[in-house]
């Protein structure tokens, strides 16, 4: 035990001369292991992460297979117990043994494996007691679920003011993205990678973090209008841009695709050490997960690595090591899949921060050798071809034309590699200058080949029960109400938001509806009424077979200047009925709409019989009766006026006339009274004169009056005058009385005319045509829910 313990060397194995110690400085310089099915490399690989967990040295480890979940099958006492759950079943029966024999024999024999190499159940809980095991299952619940499509996180500040690390990492995220929808993007001449590379580099420039939802909804409207010099609608038509955003919703909407949505973030530093600062050993299995899935994690995984490492400090010392098993497909030396950017950058700069890069592969002729040149330890198994042997040869004496021992004898590499045997390795140390022979050592965990998710789920699930401090730290999140997100729709339906409340704050959940602008033309050639009103009109729109009736409509007080392009910056959404998310719908409801109006909004109108005017557009019975009321009584006062004003001449004068004839009457009344004949003569000639308009009477006048007046001829005469005078008053009177009466009864049929007040109406009631009905805006809107 003493000769395979010692400080930052790992050990791995035994040569002819003794234990292989690799000094940890080395990894800085990165390793490749490569081997066939069955030479060996998995168990290679799973001791030296045992022995870089027992150093206290944390990993990213990268499983496509499953095997490397084995480093969670540590059992310190050995016990034929601890061995039972794992065995497999189909080789005790293959052996004629119950499984209880199986796992005992299983038992003894990893203790004597152990003993055989030096180590012992205390070596078994020093490893089981030095770090954190966690196994990782993107996309499943089986292990610890990881929410790598939840938040596409802005780069920490010092990160994006590095126009290198900038554009990796924003490419990075393109690139990968699209590969999970099937899109081989080039990050030059694809549209779709420019796009979501513009809309990335936009968003964590201001710092701000995105989700798929959001991410989705940005495509469709783009925070900027030009890319390049071209217009947007010119590069990248909307309607081209909602296939993009449906096939990334497909994905978000895809059964049991909500588990990349759970889980804990991807931090690349929480998944090192436990809060407690002890060191993890973090395993991604992504067995199954299909091609495109793995490609999209890993190329995710790698970026946040090359991310979280440019936030470390420079060291000499192996501060971390990132494994990937079975690297085949994702660093070939001719494509450029998504992964194999942010691999090339951990080979050439990982070193200066301490991270150490361990590739594993059995197919090595699909390896860039020119990019794993970086590499400083190859570990090199039993190789299956010719081929292969040629390939890896190829690629070592890359490796050692930069090395200090200088190149690598050919004929001497072909020997060696064929001559090697199972679980036996050739290791070239650009550090040592040597090339050495080893067996590795027997590894501490339970080799029992790939876990199912079902054995991993029972091993997970006592880490789930574990107190919060025991996993990496969860950001704070809002509770989820069943909500849906904004919900992807074609560009050609409408969206606009109605305004929150006034002093609205938190989250703003929207129910969907359709609102309508329509002008409506009334017009009558009847009535000469032709009149336009104006309606803004909106209706619920609920999943049902008829997801909008127009009846259930009510009209909306709302300028259309205030509707919203955006939503509040905390929104969810109701549920959208499916057929609302096709723009088809719309023209239909939109056909329905105007059939509805033409059959429901009326103009109605008033008419009086009896004036014969007729209420105007928009005006209440009310208001009408007011109205004509008021030119009744105008016109009732006019007439009134009138009337009185053509009568008033010919009563003044038949006044005038009775005045004078009951002037006259009164004087010949008096003539024929006078007890003095003179006297009444001499007045009767005064007035006569003065009636005469002559001056006074002669003497000889009045004499001759007064022997006419005492004639019997002369009395009678007077008394006749007297007679005609009283006809004559009487006759004017009458007329004048006849004159009052007529003008009195023009003013009473004035008077009897209808009441407006009183009078019954004519209701007109006018429908628009179809063809006057236009539809100024029609738009799915998005209006908060009453609380």
């Amino acid at each position: 035990m003493e000769q395979i313990e010692k400080l930052g060397a790992f050990y791995l194995g035994r040569t002819e001369q003794g234990p292989l110690l690799y000094d940890s400085k080395d990894l800085v310089t990165h390793a490749v292991c490569v081997g066939m099915t069955g030479s060996g490399k998995t168990g290679l690989c799973i001791g030296l992460l045992e022995e870089a967990a027992i150093d206290n040295i944390p990993a990213i480890v990268i499983d496509p297979k499953g095997d490397l979940t084995n480093l969670l099958l540590t059992f310190p006492d050995l016990s034929p117990g601890d061995f039972l759950p794992w065995i497999n079943s189909d080789d005790a029966l293959k052996q004629g043994l119950t499984p209880d024999q199986y796992a005992a024999a299983q038992a003894k024999f990893w203790e004597e494996g152990l003993a055989q190499w030096g180590q012992d159940k205390s070596r078994i809980a020093k490893l089981k007691a030095a770090a954190d095991f966690t196994i990782y299952t993107p996309g499943s619940n089986s292990g610890l679920p990881v929410s790598v499509l939840k938040s596409f996180d802005a780069p920490p500040p010092e990160q994006r003011g590095d126009r290198e690390v900038m554009r990796d990492r924003v490419s990075g995220a393109a690139t990968a993205l699209l590969g999970l929808v099937g899109i081989d993007a080039d990050p030059i001449q694809s549209r779709e990678h420019i796009l979501l590379s513009t809309i990335f580099n936009q968003a964590w420039q201001n710092g701000e973090d995105l989700d798929l939802p959001g991410l989705i909804q940005r495509i469709q409207d783009p925070p900027v209008k030009r890319i390049g010099v071209l217009d947007l609608e010119a590069f990248y038509p909307a309607k081209d841009r909602f296939g993009l955003a449906m096939a990334l919703n497909n994905l978000l909407a895809s059964p049991g695709f909500e588990m990349w949505l759970e889980g804990d973030p991807l931090d690349i530093g929480a998944m090192l050490h436990t809060p407690q600062g002890k060191p993890r050993i973090s395993i991604f299995s992504i067995a199954h997960l299909n091609d495109a899935e793995r490609m999209f994690f890993v190329s995710m995984l790698l970026n946040r690595t090359v991310s979280w490492m440019r936030t470390q400090s420079g060291t000499t010392s192996l501060r971390a090591i990132v494994y990937m098993d079975e690297i085949f497909g994702y660093f070939p030396p001719v494509a450029n899949p998504p992964s194999k950017q942010p691999l090339l950058t951990l080979l050439k700069q990982a070193r200066a921060f301490g991270v150490g890069v361990v590739l594993a592969t059995q197919n090595p002729v699909d390896l860039d050798y020119k990019g794993l040149s970086n590499a400083g330890t190859w570990f090199i198994g039993r190789l299956q071809t010719e081929r292969d042997k040629a390939r890896l040869i190829e690629g070592l004496e890359g490796a050692a034309a930069g090395a200090a021992h200088g190149a690598t004898d050919r004929g001497a590499l072909e020997k060696l590699l064929s001559s090697l045997g199972k679980r036996v390795f050739l290791m070239n140390n650009v550090h040592d200058g040597t090339l050495q022979v080893f067996e590795s050592r027997w590894a501490l965990s339970y080799l029992c080949g790939p876990l199912t998710r079902t054995q991993i789920k029972s091993l997970m699930d006592v880490k789930k029960s574990e107190p919060d401090g025991a996993l990496p730290a969860r950001p704070p999140g809002r509770v989820s109400s069943g909500a849906t997100q904004r919900p992807v729709l074609p560009p050609e339906i409408d969206q606009r938001f109605l305004p929150p409340p006034p002093g609205a704050s938190g989250v703003v959940p929207y129910e969907p509806a359709i609102l309508a602008a329509v002008s409506i033309r009334f017009s009558d050639t009847k009535t000469n009424i032709d009149t336009t009103r104006e309606m803004t009109l909106i209706s619920p729109v609920i999943d049902d077979a008829v997801p909008v009736e127009w009846p259930e409509c009510e009209p909306i007080s709302i300028s259309l200047d205030e509707l919203q392009s955006d939503p509040a910056a905390q929104a969810e959404f109701a549920t959208l009925a499916p057929a609302a998310a096709k723009a088809k719908s719309y023209a239909g409801w939109q056909k329905d709409l105007i059939t509805w109006v033409s059959a429901n909004q009326t103009e109605e109108l008033f008419s009086s019989a009896g004036s014969g005017v007729i209420s105007i557009p928009g005006e209440s019975e009310k208001d009408f009766r007011t109205r004509l009321s008021q030119t009744a009584r105008e016109a009732r006062d006019a007439e009134t006026a009138r009337i009185r004003n053509a009568y008033a001449p010919k009563i003044a004068s038949l006044e005038e006339k009775v005045r004078r004839a009951d002037m006259d009457l009164e004087k010949e009344r008096q003539d024929a009274s006078s007890k003095k004949i003179e006297t009444a003569l001499s007045i009767g000639a005064s007035l006569l004169g003065a009636f005469l308009g002559k001056g006074l009477l002669s003497r000889t006048n009045v004499r001759s009056v007064a022997a006419a007046a005492r004639g019997v001829g002369r009395s009678a005469k007077e008394s006749s005058d007297v007679g005609r005078a009283m006809e004559n008053a009487s006759a004017f009177r009458q007329q004048l009385e006849e004159l009052k009466a007529q003008a009195e009864s023009e003013l009473k049929t004035l008077q009897a005319r209808i009441d407006p007040i009183t009078e019954s109406f004519e209701k007109i009631v006018i429908r628009p045509k179809k063809t006057n009905i236009s539809v100024k805006m029609f738009s799915l809107v998005w209006r908060p829910k009453a609380p």
